[in-house]
């Protein structure tokens, strides 16, 4: 188990020092932008849409080594995806990062490499930091026009 953790660690660490997809993207279809408060996380997200497919997505923004390398691995497991899809994996994430998820291991199979957050659950106060940009990218699919807190 040790072992696996460590390697969590070290991929959440890549993505934060080499984010991929980060960006602004020219020609988005929708963006949002993301605040929270208490670690100081900035972000904003950009979406391509092809019909009802993510055709590119990006980001930019501040943050931790948790919210860097969340928004990094959404755009690469977003990208490509259907609403529905995205939908799906965002509360498949949540459950996880929130510890809420039933155990099942389909979830881990689903969401590949974002199980690397699996940990987070055990750490309340940084779950804000793993779902920030997820929320953020559920407000740039609707069209609010309203930055996203954590708050």
């Amino acid at each position: 188990m040790a072992d696996l953790r460590g390697l969590y660690q070290e991929m959440i660490l890549d993505h934060s020092k080499r984010p991929r997809n980060f960006r602004a993207l020219e020609g988005a279809d929708c963006h949002a932008e993301g605040y929270n408060p208490l670690c100081g996380d900035r972000i904003t997200i950009y979406v391509k849409l092809e019909n009802d497919r993510i055709s590119d997505i990006s980001f930019q923004g501040t943050g931790c080594a948790i919210s860097t390398s969340s928004a990094s691995l959404l755009t690469e497991t977003l990208k490509g995806k259907t609403r529905a899809e995205a939908d799906a994996l965002f509360e498949q994430f949540h459950a996880l990062v929130t510890g809420k998820g039933n155990g099942d291991k389909a979830g881990a199979v689903t969401l590949g490499k974002l199980a690397v957050f699996s940990g987070v659950a055990e750490f309340p106060v940084r779950v804000k930091c793993a779902t920030l940009a997820w929320h953020t990218f559920r407000s740039a699919l609707e069209g609010e026009n309203k930055t996203v807190t954590t708050e």
